[in-house]
């Protein structure tokens, strides 16, 4: 029963919108760290970015729209951000991207990884490589367990996501290697929600 209630709740773009910001203080972490480690709009109009397991498109306005694709395995989803913002949107899996071969100079991937097995990383990790020039910057972003017992809403934010793959820094190091070489990592606290911040430089074949 409530994991139906949780289906209907997640496929409903506006409402489970309107539930992550509230958890996420309207994503003030993953906000900042996109600026410090992407800064979008230097140079705007010289990269092209790709924001792999886009959603709702919550993270377009911090590209240069013009400049900006988001991919989602959801249709309903990738509708919504059509619909809400501006840029190009496109349904598509990790396993087969479909875009050209180099097309982006930098990447997103947020809260996606902890959703697949890690067979699928491996390929999507693939894949990314394929679609990012030499010398790229890939940002990942991944839920982590909450470091304090105590942070039980965390926990509890955890289990209503259903992410089934939440992974230690070692796990997720090794699946994102040898395609990518991590620059630095660290924490972050957004809202109630823990995340580890891998910036990584795409590897020479």
């Amino acid at each position: 029963m409530l994991e139906d209630v949780l289906d209907r709740v997640s496929e409903n773009p506006q409402t489970w919108n309107v539930l992550r910001r509230i958890v996420e203080n309207g994503f003030r972490g993953e906000k900042a760290a996109i600026a410090r480690e992407l800064d979008p709009w230097r140079d705007a109009g010289q990269r092209e970015f790709l924001d792999f397991g886009c959603g709702t498109g919550e993270f377009a306005p911090c590209f240069p729209s013009a400049h900006y694709t988001g991919v989602d395995l959801a249709a309903y989803y990738v509708r919504f951000a059509g619909a809400h913002y501006p840029g190009r949107f496109a349904v598509t899996s990790g396993a087969a991207i479909g875009l050209a071969t180099a097309r982006f100079d930098a990447a997103l991937v947020l809260g996606v990884f902890h959703h697949m097995p890690d067979a699928l990383v491996r390929a999507t990790v693939a894949e990314l490589h394929r679609v990012l020039t030499p010398g790229a910057t890939l940002l990942v972003m991944e839920d982590i367990p909450p470091p304090s017992p105590w942070n039980v809403a965390g926990h509890l934010m955890h289990w209503l996501d259903r992410g089934g793959y939440i992974r230690t820094d070692a796990e997720y190091r090794a699946l994102l290697a040898p395609f990518f070489a991590v620059r630095r990592n660290y924490p972050i606290r957004s809202g109630i929600c823990d995340y580890a911040v891998y910036v990584l430089d795409r590897a020479t074949p």
